[in-house]
């Protein structure tokens, strides 16, 4: 299944609503996939709401961890530098294997200019490899930065990270959705979609996360947060 990049579907879906382009391609899921592999996924969602990990990630008023990550194009960038720029936006994606998170990307890169103008840094830290983040910034024409959190070391700080079911993990081998290559090691690891902002001291002012990686918060609830509480 190939999902359009960037240039193939900006005319299609300049600034539309995520959760339209989210049920374009539910709807390509559900007339591809086999309904036994859609039960398998829905089954791994309803397990991870049961043990509720979005309600016990880190929270506005909390503290962002500090952290030293390399970015797609491998250099080491601090957290300190970036919070020193003013505030920065914090995307937890899964990788680019997921067609969500890549809805994701395209659809907040749109608006990426907007961001900046509002005094705000983007970054994106997922647990797939220096390579794999290179490969989806090229590929998508990203305009902000994608890094790689191995191991999910920062993610497990927000309180973000779990570990793929047996029944789903048996599927995405199946599939050749290979996390151990993606990822770099065979923790089976993921973290659930998640967006924070933090001021420039790394206090948290908004955070979302969902266990339904189909679940995610608009670019432009986004943006509209930023812009209606913008720094001195």
């Amino acid at each position: 299944m190939k999902w359009r990049s960037l240039e193939e579907s900006a005319h299609a879906s300049d600034l539309r609503p995520l959760r339209q382009i989210f049920a374009d391609r539910k709807s390509v899921i559900a007339q591809y996939a086999p309904p036994e592999t859609q039960a398998i996924h829905a089954n791994a969602v309803a397990e991870l709401k049961k043990l509720g990990l979005a309600t016990s990630i880190l929270p506005v008023g909390g503290r962002a961890p500090s952290f030293e990550l390399p970015n797609h194009n491998g250099k080491l960038v601090a957290s300190s530098d970036l919070l020193a720029h003013g505030r920065v936006v914090l995307c937890a994606i899964r990788g680019r294997w997921c067609p969500f998170c890549v809805g994701q990307m395209e659809a907040i890169n749109q608006i990426a200019p907007q961001i900046e103008a509002a005094g705000a840094r983007l970054v994106v830290i997922s647990p797939q490899t220096v390579k794999q983040s290179s490969f989806m910034h090229d590929q998508h024409k990203l305009r902000f930065p994608l890094f790689s959190d191995a191991g999910n070391r920062v993610a497990r700080q927000f309180g973000l990270v779990y570990r793929v079911g047996v029944e789903q993990e048996s599927l995405y081998r199946r599939t050749f959705i290979n996390l151990p290559n993606a990822n770099g090691d065979d923790t089976w690891e993921l973290p659930i979609p998640a967006t924070y902002i933090l001021d420039r001291e790394g206090t948290v002012l908004y955070a979302s996360a969902s266990e339904d990686y189909t679940e995610r918060p608009e670019p432009l609830e986004i943006l509209g947060f930023l812009e209606g509480k913008r720094e001195n």
